[in-house]
């Protein structure tokens, strides 16, 4: 409430008087957060010919410099004239979305010399400012926030203003946060710090599926998930990753398929952070499937291309399959060798008649297994082997949506290609998919045998086929199937809860009969 009273008392400063008696102002000094920089900043820009303000604004100032040794200099009396503070008060205020004027030069370099104390500092990365010498720099070296920012502002004819400017405010996060923190804090407590601050305090969220499932990107870029609040799990977490390497907080980075997340290693026990549930943290088995037994760390350096990567699927989605390139060949210093990226590439290289260099790449990865997967991916092989046209791996990127009309048309589009070619792996899976979407099990059951019988090593095709098996009353084939499920995923010592869980339901309706 206290933190609610003194923002809403902040914006509305210009349409209604503040003028408080002395009480009044000791009363509304009283209440602030004394470890709030936000809420001593906005008091003082209320009432700056004040006691209460001058005393407010001394306040803030020792808490920015809370954590150095030295306390920076300012080459002069704290005062209002000297700082010109309207900017940087609104700064550290701001409201998502809200447009605030841009700091000065000498504002900038004010929060830079507050901030040299900061882990960061001593990252050779953060003294780069061209992209080459920053792709050469080992991943111990690169400081996250300055890469990904040079590569959003690259076009910018001011672009290291741009970057200053969004620094900054992952600076005075950062001295926020060190001022609710002890010297010599444990890691642990920095997490702690890191997630209140974050969810608590700023309610960074994760956006509404209407708006990220158009718009991935969007809130993927740092300077949008700093303006909005709202991030996917890739955008939050590299937040999260930035605010930590100016607290010297080491943490792991995660990457499930088609996710991310962060963790602390506290002694061998895993603390993960969830960003796109405030940060909780969930069991690290939650996170497996039944083809995902093993759970990537990745580096630094890494997520820069996974940026990229996450960049590169919204061009994809739309069938900009040049832009997506771009993109994608963006990608390739930060994850050299990596299958996921070679097989996206390689298929937008097919896409844009660049038929030769698609098919070195499908040949790169034609019998890998990816590093956290069971299976191997079928498609390269498939295409590689004549199965399937450029045009039939389009079809089964084809998105949908929760209307039944965009379910149909994928559908429809999976049929024909599947007519031209029945041994096509992926196509009969999406195609079985859309039968399971549309609750015709039925249909779904007779694809996904057409798929076991030409190939019978994927374990998410036998575990369906066991699931609607049982549903069908066909104990046999669910047996059968889990068999199979089950044997596939010990080759790789995985052993799937939901693969118990049906383990158990199976034998409860029907004792095993093989």
């Amino acid at each position: 409430m206290k933190t609610l009273l003194i923002t809403f008392l902040y914006f509305c400063a210009a349409a209604f008087s503040l003028e408080k008696s002395e009480d009044e102002l000791n009363t509304l000094y009283a209440s602030l957060n004394p470890q709030s920089i936000s809420e001593l900043f906005a008091y003082y820009h209320l009432y700056p010919d004040t006691l209460q303000g001058e005393k407010a604004l001394k306040a803030a100032w020792k808490l920015m410099n809370l954590s150095r040794e030295k306390e920076a200099s300012l080459n002069g009396p704290l005062a209002l004239p000297l700082l010109d503070l309207d900017a940087m008060v609104a700064f550290v205020n701001k409201r998502p979305y809200e447009t605030v004027l841009k700091l000065t030069d000498e504002q900038l370099t004010l929060i830079e010399n507050i901030s040299d104390h900061l882990s960061n500092r001593a990252l050779k990365g953060y003294y780069v400012w061209d992209k080459k010498s920053l792709i050469e720099l080992p991943a111990r070296e690169i400081d996250l926030a300055r890469t990904l920012l040079l590569y959003q502002f690259e076009k910018e004819e001011n672009f290291q203003d741009e970057v200053r400017q969004h620094e900054a405010s992952i600076d005075l996060m950062s001295l926020q946060i060190l001022a609710k923190l002890p010297k010599n804090a444990s890691n642990k407590k920095k997490v702690e710090a890191i997630n209140h601050f974050i969810f608590h305090e700023m309610k960074f969220r994760f956006p509404p599926h209407s708006l990220w499932a158009k718009d991935v990107d969007e809130y993927t870029f740092l300077p949008s998930v700093l303006d909005s609040r709202r991030g996917v799990c890739l955008g939050v977490s590299i937040l999260y990753l930035s605010i930590a390497q100016r607290l010297d907080l080491p943490l792991e980075i995660i990457t499930p398929p088609g996710h991310i997340y962060v963790r602390y290693n506290d002694e061998g026990k895993h603390i993960n952070i969830e960003t796109t549930a405030r940060g909780i943290s969930p069991p690290s088995d939650s996170y497996l499937g039944i083809n995902t037994y093993n759970l990537q760390e990745r580096t630094i350096k890494e997520v820069i291309g996974l940026a990229f990567i996450n960049q590169a699927s919204v061009s994809f989605q739309k069938q900009e399959f040049e832009e997506a390139v771009k993109l994608y060949e963006k990608a390739l210093p930060f994850l050299p060798g990596n299958p996921l990226l070679k097989m996206l590439l390689g298929y937008c290289y097919l896409f844009t008649n660049q038929t030769k260099k698609g098919e070195k790449l499908m040949r790169a990865i034609e019998n890998i297994a990816f590093a956290d997967a069971v299976s191997k991916e079928t498609t390269p092989e498939d295409y590689l082997n004549g199965k399937v046209s450029s045009e039939g791996i389009k079809i089964i990127f084809q998105s949908v949506d929760e209307n039944r009309a965009s379910i149909l048309k994928k559908q429809k589009a999976l049929e024909e290609i599947i007519k031209k070619y029945p041994k096509f792996r992926d196509g009969l899976f999406h195609l079985a998919i859309t039968y399971l979407q549309l609750g015709r099990g039925h249909e779904a059951t007779e694809i996904l045998r057409a798929y076991h019988k030409i190939d019978c090593t994927n374990p998410t095709v036998e575990y369906y086929l066991a699931v609607l098996g049982m549903q069908r009353y066909n104990y046999v084939e669910a047996w059968k199937h889990l068999h199979i499920a089950k044997k596939l995923t010990a080759e790789r010592d995985h052993k799937p809860e939901c693969l118990r869980g049906l383990h158990h339901e199976l034998r409860r309706v029907c004792p095993n009969p093989l």
